[in-house]
């Protein structure tokens, strides 16, 4: 018998009202999915809120009480609607001021008197939080308790990412492979789900397509355990071999 996988959760809330209005698209999710699978934290839940501050309040509170961590992107700049770090502070019950070394390294940034009212609301810190370095441009994201907060730019969001990878912890990583073949996905359906019965510990999804003008399926199956995937993996090269289709694998679809 082995021991059951250890597994460490994680869920991303994306504040803004321009991602609801669909004037940004986000691409945050989909960096943050790739790099916490690296290190075998699993993104359970993605949730977009507007820039209200009981919605985000509560969003926060929902999050963190559920999963082990909690990354939050947008709403940490110099204007008005920035309301987050704020939203953060009255979630976890503390004061908000000025941190001294999130202002000293937006006055190392900035070029003298350009450290104006608005830029220096970007060293606004709830209480007990730790910075998230920024090294694209200084003003640092931070934490508290199991929550990042960081910035809706990709590229300091992903920086940022970067910077707080160091002090996660994970768990199993997630092992995945992908069986494809030019089979209908309607054709393949009882057979795997009888497959999946048979392997309750391997995770399996179907992604139909089409290729060259034949429809085809794409079977992704994950696992902590390298043994039970690759039994489930060659199983399912059998069936699709039964109903005609050569299976390959490893192709994006």
């Amino acid at each position: 018998m082995t021991d059951a996988p250890k597994i460490v959760t994680a869920a991303m809330l994306v504040i803004g009202n321009e991602i609801l209005s669909g004037r940004t698209r986000d691409a945050n999710m989909y960096h943050l999915a790739g790099k916490l699978t690296e290190f075998g934290i699993r993104l359970r839940e993605a949730r977009v809120v507007p820039d209200i501050e009981e919605t985000v309040v509560a969003a926060v509170n929902d999050l963190r009480a559920r999963y082990d961590y909690v990354f939050t992107s947008g709403g940490i700049g110099p204007t008005h609607d920035d309301i987050t770090a704020d939203c953060i502070a009255k979630a976890f019950g503390v004061s908000i001021d000025i941190h001294p070394e999130a202002r000293r390294r937006l006055e190392a940034h900035y070029e003298a008197g350009m450290l104006n009212a608005a830029r220096l609301r970007m060293a606004r810190i709830p209480d007990t939080a730790t910075l998230i370095d920024n090294p694209v441009s200084a003003a640092p994201g931070f934490r508290i308790g199991n929550v990042m907060v960081m910035a809706g730019v990709p590229k300091i969001f992903e920086a940022m990412v970067a910077s707080v990878a160091p002090t996660l912890t994970g768990g199993d990583k997630l092992l995945s492979r992908t069986v494809l073949a030019l089979v209908p996905e309607g054709a393949v359906a009882e057979d795997l789900g009888a497959l999946q019965k048979q392997y309750p510990d391997v995770d399996m999804g179907s992604y139909p397509a089409f290729r060259g003008g034949r429809a085809s399926t794409a079977i992704v199956m994950r696992s902590t355990d390298r043994i039970l995937l690759d039994a489930a993996a060659d199983a399912m090269y059998a069936i699709f071999r039964r109903m005609g289709g050569e299976p390959f694998e490893n192709e994006i679809v």
